[in-house]
C-alpha cells in the first residue's frame, strides 16, 4: 500500500491455532481441512481439490520462504523491480505458465490454463519496496517494509500450486505481478499496456499484509482504502510567510483523525475499523505545509485522504474557502484526485464466507471502515472489474503491533503467513474459475 498504514485485531492466538489452522511439522503453519475431511459443501472446488491444494502447498513452504528472503534482500523501488521481476518470470516459466515480461514497465504476467472449461480470473501481487521517505522510523535505503516481498512470494506460490493441479483446475488464472504500487503508478501502467484487454479476466483479487494474528484474514466488503488528493495555494506580497503559517494551521484543522503515535493508538484504531458505523465511517486526514518560491511567493501545499470519496468536491470547496480569506491567494488542484479503492460488497461477503469455511469462523474478521492513512492503486483494477481485496494477518504471537504494521521500520512479518496465503488464495481462485457467475 502507498503512504502510511494500519493496526491490529482482537482475534486471539487460540483462534489462530484452532479449527482448520494449526502448527505443523517444523513450525510451518498447516492450513485447510484435517486429513481425510471432505471439502466444505457448496464451494464447487471439485472432489478433494481443497486437500490437494493443501498437500501440494505443504511441499513448497520451505522453498517459498527462501524465495521471500531473496526478494527481501534485494528491495527495488517503483519502476526498478528488475531482479524481482526476473525471479518471478523464471519461476512462472518453470511452472509451465505463459509468461510476458515488461508489461507496464517491469510488470510480469503469467497465464495458467486449467484442464477444464471455466472462467478467467485475475490475481494481482505488487513487487516494489518502500522508499526511505515513506518509512516510519526506518533507514536511509529502500526496504521491504510493506510486505510486497510476501505478496510476490504468495502469488508465485499460488501459481505453482495450481500449475501442479492444472488438470483439476477449470478455466484460467491470470497472475499480474505489478510494479510501482508505492508510487501509485504500476496499476495504471499495466492497464494502459492493455493487460486486461489481452487476458480478459472476469474479476480480480488481491491480498495485503496486515497487523492481524498470523493465520487470520480481514475482509473488506463495501469498504476499502481512501484515495488521495493534492492542491496548492500560492500567497504573494509582504508578510506571505506569516499568512502561509496561519493558512497551514487552518488547513490542518480540517483533519478529523490523527495519525497513531503509539502502539495503543494502533490497537484502538483497528478495533474502530471493525466497528460498524464507528468513528472511522467518515473522516478527513489532512496534511499541509508551506515552502518559499524563488520569486518570493510562498506555496502552501495540502494533501488529504477522505472517506467516502464523494467528499472530495466538498473538501476542495473548504480549501478554496480558507484561501479566499487572503485576497492574493491563487488555488490550484493540478490533477483529479486519485480514486479510492472501493471493494464491492457481494464479492467481499463471498470471500469472507469461503475463508470461514476453510479456516474457521473466528479466523476471518470484517473491516467496516477504511484505514485513513493508506491508499492502494489496486483501486484502478477494481474500477474496471469486480473483485476482492483482503488483509492477511502477519503478526507473530505476542509481538508488538508495530512489527506487523507496514511502513514501520520495526516491520517483521511472520513468514508462516506465506503458507496461509498460498493455500487460501489457491483455493479461492480455483473456486472462482469454476463459479457460474461473476463475483
Amino acid at each position: 500500500m502507498s503512504d502510511h498504514h494500519f493496526g491490529h485485531t482482537s482475534l486471539t492466538r487460540r483462534s489462530m491455532l484452532g479449527g482448520a489452522v494449526a502448527l505443523g511439522a517444523g513450525g510451518v503453519l498447516a492450513t485447510g481441512l484435517p486429513a481425510g475431511a471432505a471439502e466444505p459443501s457448496g464451494h464447487g472446488l471439485g472432489l478433494g481439490l481443497g486437500e490437494r491444494i493443501d498437500a501440494v502447498a505443504g511441499r513448497l513452504d520451505g522453498d517459498l520462504i527462501a524465495l521471500r528472503r531473496d526478494i527481501h534482500r534485494h528491495p527495488e523501488l517503483a519502476g526498478a523491480e528488475t531482479h524481482t521481476a526476473a525471479l518471478v518470470a523464471d519461476r512462472l516459466r518453470a511452472a509451465g505458465l505463459e509468461v510476458t515480461t515488461g508489461v507496464g514497465g517491469t510488470g510480469v504476467v503469467g497465464v495458467l490454463k486449467g484442464g477444464g472449461r471455466g472462467r478467467t480470473v485475475a490475481y494481482r501481487a505488487d513487487m516494489d519496496a518502500v522508499p526511505p521517505d515513506s518509512q516510519i522510523g526506518g533507514g536511509p535505503d529502500a526496504a521491504h517494509l510493506c510486505g510486497h516481498d510476501l505478496h510476490t512470494t504468495i502469488g508465485v506460490g499460488v501459481a505453482e500450486v495450481l500449475a501442479r493441479l492444472r488438470d483439476r483446475l477449470r478455466g484460467e488464472v491470470v497472475f499480474l505481478f505489478q510494479p510501482g504500487e508505492e508510487a501509485l503508478s504500476g496499476a495504471r501502467a499495466m492497464i494502459a499496456a492493455g493487460v486486461l484487454e489481452r487476458t480478459r479476466p472476469a474479476e480480480i483479487h488481491a491480498l495485503h499484509c496486515g497487523p492481524f494474528p498470523v493465520g487470520t484474514f480481514a475482509v473488506t466488503p463495501g469498504t476499502g482504502l481512501p484515495g488521495l488528493d493534492r492542491g496548492g495555494i500560492t500567497l504573494t506580497g509582504p508578510g506571505a510567510s506569516d499568512r502561509a503559517a496561519r493558512l497551514v494551521a487552518d488547513i490542518s484543522a480540517l483533519s478529523t483523525v490523527a495519525y497513531p503515535e503509539t502502539s495503543a493508538d494502533l490497537e484502538r484504531m483497528v478495533r474502530e475499523l471493525q466497528t460498524p458505523n464507528g468513528p472511522l465511517a467518515r473522516f478527513v486526514w489532512m496534511r499541509a505545509g508551506a515552502r518559499p518560491a524563488p520569486n518570493g511567493d510562498v506555496e502552501v501545499r495540502a494533501m488529504y485522504r477522505c472517506w467516502p470519496q464523494e467528499r472530495v468536491p466538498e473538501i476542495r470547496d473548504q480549501l478554496r474557502g480558507l484561501a479566499a480569506r487572503y485576497p492574493d491567494a491563487r488555488v490550484d488542484f493540478p490533477t483529479d484526485a486519485f480514486p479510492a479503492m472501493v471493494c464491492p460488497p457481494r464479492p467481499g461477503r463471498e470471500v469472507r464466507d469461503f475463508l470461514r469455511a476453510r479456516l474457521g469462523r473466528r479466523s476471518v474478521t470484517t473491516m467496516h471502515a477504511a484505514i485513513p492513512f493508506s491508499g492502494e492503486d489496486f483501486a484502478l483494477f477494481l474500477r474496471r472489474l469486480p473483485g476482492t481485496f483482503s488483509f492477511l494477518g502477519v503478526r507473530r504471537p505476542g509481538a508488538d503491533i508495530a512489527t506487523a504494521y507496514p511502513h514501520f521500520g520495526a516491520f517483521d512479518p511472520d513468514e508462516r503467513a506465506i503458507g496461509v496465503g498460498v493455500r487460501s488464495m489457491a483455493a479461492w481462485l480455483s473456486h472462482r474459475t469454476a463459479a457460474g457467475r461473476p463475483a
